[in-house]
This record gives C-alpha cells, structure tokens and sequence, in this order.
C-alpha cells in the first residue's frame, strides 16, 4: 500500500506539479488549497505525510503545522515546506514550528521526494 501524501497549495501549477512528482513515485495524493481546508483533510483522510506551500490565503503552511503539533492525535505527521522563501531565518522559523524538511520552489522531482522521504523516516 502506498503512503498517503496532503499536497497544499494555493496556486493550482503548483499543486499540480508537486502532485505529478508524487504520483511518478507512487505516492497516493489528497490535495487542499489552504490550511484550514487541509485540517479539514487531515481529518478526514489520515495521510502518512504533508507537503505544504508557507504563504497561502486563509491560513499558511506554519500555521497548519502549529496546529497540527498542538493536536496529539496529528502531532507525529511528518510536513515537508515547498515554498519561495529561501533565506536561513525562514528554515530556521519553519524548523521551530515543526517542520521536518524544506524544499524551495522551484524544485526537482528528486529534491521532493528525497526531502518527503527524510521527513517519513
């Protein structure tokens, strides 16, 4: 059985694009397009990992993860930041908020997928 993977973005290319790498690596794929609505798919999918974009309307990536360390019965599901900003104080905030890997956009398939699978270990 395949892990099931939350992809959040806002912006549609994107989302597609990171759900297209995923799928190639035969990665089971939900989507949401902010994080209210990926809580709402944590809950109702239970998926192995998250993969989310920071900066999206409504509420951003580090809050979905703020929110999912305060809930025990989400806290131990490993998220992936794949986002724009690339500076060290942005790794190192979204490092304190409980993300466990950081990709910056534009990606490769292969810096995707090697950060999910640093993040499920």
């Amino acid at each position: 059985m395949s892990s099931k993977i939350l992809v959040v973005d806002d912006l549609q290319s994107e989302l597609d694009l990171i759900c297209q790498y995923l799928t190639e690596e035969g990665y089971t794929i939900v989507t949401a397009t902010n994080g209210a609505e990926a809580l709402e798919k944590v809950n109702q999918n239970k998926p192995d990992a998250i993969v989310t974009d920071w900066m999206m309307p409504e509420m951003g990536g580090l809050d979905l993860a703020r929110k999912l360390r305060k809930n025990p019965e989400t806290a131990d599901i490993p998220v992936v930041a794949c986002t724009a900003k690339d500076r060290d104080v942005d790794r190192m905030w979204a490092a304190k908020q409980g993300i466990e890997a950081y990709v910056t956009k534009p990606c490769t398939k292969q810096e995707l997928v090697s950060a999910l699978r640093a993040a499920m270990k």
